[in-house]
């Protein structure tokens, strides 16, 4: 999604070398707070926000069975075994899991993905494949991005082509699809509204699955702008170009979290406000996934104390409630399996996890 202001975990957990992210990420964030702090009546936002969480979720807003969880670098490197396996299969029973994000890369910077990242990749597909037979596994593609970072450019023609190769090259591993993590994408970007109409096209014509992780939405309009002129930094999409992305894809994460809210309450109302904002511009046939914090962290960006899955189940629920309750193809993300602990799991399945009976989404 970490990559994802995230990749930093990642790396940590021996799947990057991106140790400049987020030292450069609290500074803009700070930044973005002060702005906008400056700019907003901040007791008119909590009020707003605070009034979002408010109310009872529907009773109906479950699992539609169409839910993920990112998984982390350790499952192709080699450190994972079948027995890891057997015992994530029993994890994710009688809960609503349809996909697992497999971090596979990251990609280098020119997009090439070298084969040594992933040795064991083949061997999870198939063997996943074998014990969790109606769960489907995607490979999580992801780097920094230009001109942001020194990373990957996204607007340069050679460097899509290559990221297409590496595409190509981690489906002839057997997986189910593609799930792109590829941060900051700047709002308007057409270079990464090109990249994902080539990579459906290699999708599309080989029956598998393209996701993509997407910021949050601008919670007022033309936030994101605000952003790059103050801190070159383009932590929000206009809802219009999250409508684009959506429109390319088969899923799209929104990575509902480090929104920098104090309180549960006020991530709870942040979280429904964008869901709603994100429902409003999906496709019916695009299965939309809200993120689930299950991390822990403490600094400008992300206060663990506030943003918990709970909050975050509690205002999906109100989000989708409020919105569009009987849509199938609707479920959420939790970010990220090695740092989960069994209480966000217990609170997935206590809160979101039971099972209702919706109509498959209609197929790309």
């Amino acid at each position: 999604m970490g990559e994802k202001g995230r990749l930093r975990r990642i790396a940590a957990a021996g799947a990057g070398q991106l140790g400049g992210w987020k030292h450069w990420r609290k500074l803009r964030v700070a930044c973005l707070i002060l702005v906008c702090a400056l700019l907003i009546p901040p007791a008119a936002v909590a009020i707003y926000l605070w009034r979002q969480n408010s109310g009872t979720p529907d009773h109906a807003a479950h699992t539609r069975g169409q839910d993920a969880v990112w998984l982390g670098h350790a499952w192709v490197d080699g450190r994972k075994t079948e027995a890891d396996l057997v015992a994530l299969g029993k994890l994710l029973s009688d809960n609503g899991i349809r996909d697992l994000y497999v971090h596979t890369g990251p990609l280098d910077h020119d997009g090439t993905l070298p084969e040594s990242l992933h040795p064991q990749a083949r061997w999870f597909v198939e063997t996943a494949h074998r014990l969790l037979p109606d769960i489907r596994v995607q490979s999580w593609l992801g780097d920094i991005l230009a001109p942001e970072f020194d990373g990957l450019d996204v607007e340069n023609a050679p460097t899509r082509d290559r990221v297409l190769g590496s595409v190509r090259q981690v489906l002839d591993l057997g997986f189910d699809g593609i799930h792109f993590d590829l941060e900051p994408v700047r709002s308007g970007s057409k270079g990464f509204l090109t990249l994902l109409d080539q990579t459906c096209a290699v999708t599309s014509g080989a029956r598998r699955q393209l996701s993509v992780s997407a910021p949050v939405i601008d919670p007022l309009p033309g936030l994101h702008s605000v952003g790059l002129a103050v801190a070159d930094h383009g932590k929000w999409w206009s809802q219009a170009y999250f409508a684009e992305v959506a429109r390319r894809v088969d899923q799209v994460a929104v990575m509902s979290y480090d929104t920098a809210m104090p309180w549960e309450s006020l991530y709870g109302g942040y979280v429904a406000q964008q869901t709603r904002l994100a429902l409003q511009v999906t496709p019916p046939r695009v299965t939309l996934l809200m993120g689930l914090p299950a991390f822990w962290a403490d600094d400008a960006g992300h206060h663990g104390a506030a943003e918990t899955v709970a909050g975050a189940i509690r205002g999906v629920r109100l989000g989708v409630g409020r919105t569009d309750i009987h849509r199938a193809a609707f479920g959420v993300a939790l970010y990220v399996d090695f740092t989960a602990t069994p209480e966000d799991w217990a609170v997935y399945s206590r809160d979101w996890g039971a099972r209702v009976a919706v109509a498959e989404p209609v197929p790309r």
